[in-house]
């Protein structure tokens, strides 16, 4: 089994008991649970090595006998350069430059375009305990699929306490203390045809360098827990479209109960992220007391999300038309008197 790395970070207490994870290695045998269509053409032999590395190499001047700087730690890709070199010399040089490479402590062997290695090559790397994996794929297609596979098993992750729902596309985690109702906010979200991607533990993994996707755990995956009804089952109970498997992270909403003291936003002009494996995800504090319909705030910030990603920005708007306002009456007793919206009330005998 891969170890783990364990991180603690406090984020303004916010997730205070934060899990950091990453993998320290995965083995060969799981390349073969990739897209890659991998066929192991050595058997069961090296398929327990391990993988350190996420990069991918190509032993291109390590086969004609330069060593020197052999990066050997990567999976290695075998391509048409490769082949068609190791073709073109004699089948002695041939088993001795490949004898060479293996002198070496390689991961794996991959070879695209599902070409074919002589016998005792073969041999050669089931003596040294080394897989050579075919995919039919060629190379630049392989190398994209592999690395985007690699990424995902070495990227770091967390595990955080709260809900995750997909609100009209967009990704909210809510947050906040145990028992505050972030379980009864995604139901009621659910209810009015929004989807829950995973409940109370919600497992955050960081794709390349500004993206992080979220899903539920293999024992919980969409079963919620609402206190005093028990457990239930979003996906039997509400159906197959009122749940997601993964979704990305877009919004962070922490939720707390209102203290009157406390500075709430009010305009929204100045946005402040928090950052989550390194990454600024937006983030909204929202205060919560009896009465308050969290569940239509909650679809009000995705819609008001999506309205500024498409480069609507209400407080800017609002901002901007007030100190036009302020500019025009400038001088007057009272600048900020304003006119009624509509100037004439016409007749409604309704």
């Amino acid at each position: 089994m891969p170890l783990f790395y364990k991180h603690e970070i406090n984020y303004m207490g916010l997730f205070k008991d934060i899990q950091h994870l990453s993998n320290s290695y995965i083995v060969v045998e799981s390349l073969l649970s990739s897209p890659l269509k991998f066929e192991a053409v050595t058997g069961n032999f090296g398929l327990n090595k391990k993988i350190t590395n996420k990069n991918l190499h190509r032993p291109q001047l390590a086969l004609t006998g330069y060593v020197e700087l052999f990066n050997y730690f990567p999976c290695q890709i075998f391509g048409n350069t490769e082949i068609f070199y190791l073709n073109s010399i004699n089948k002695s040089e041939r088993i001795s430059a490949f004898a060479n490479l293996l002198e070496f402590d390689l991961p794996c062997i991959i070879l695209t375009n599902a070409h074919i290695l002589d016998q005792e090559l073969i041999q050669l790397a089931i003596d040294k305990d080394v897989a050579i994996l075919v995919t039919p794929y060629d190379t630049t297609k392989t190398t994209f699929l592999l690395t985007e596979y690699l990424d995902d098993q070495f990227a770091m992750q967390a595990v955080v306490h709260g809900s995750f729902v997909d609100v009209y596309g967009v990704g909210i985690l809510f947050a906040g203390k145990s028992g505050i109702g972030k379980s009864e906010i995604a139901l009621d979200l659910v209810e009015r045809g929004h989807r829950l991607v995973a409940d109370d533990v919600v497992m955050m993994t960081k794709k390349r360098e500004s993206i992080i996707m979220g899903t539920g755990t293999n024992l919980v995956q969409h079963f919620m827990e609402i206190r005093g009804i028990g457990i239930i089952d979003i996906r039997q109970m509400f159906g197959i479209r009122s749940i997601r498997f993964q979704k990305r992270l877009e919004i962070i909403v922490e939720l707390e109960e209102y203290v009157q003291d406390n500075e709430y936003t009010r305009i929204g002009l100045d946005e402040e992220p928090i950052k989550l494996l390194d990454v600024d995800i937006a983030y909204v504090k929202l205060p919560i007391f009896p009465g308050k319909n969290i569940t239509v705030i909650a679809e009000v910030i995705a819609t008001n999300y999506l309205l500024r990603t498409y480069g609507y920005n209400a407080a800017k708007i609002f901002t901007d038309r007030l100190q036009e306002e302020i500019k025009k009456k400038k001088g007057n007793n009272n600048p900020f008197f304003d006119n009624r919206n509509v100037k004439f009330f016409q007749s409604d005998d309704e």
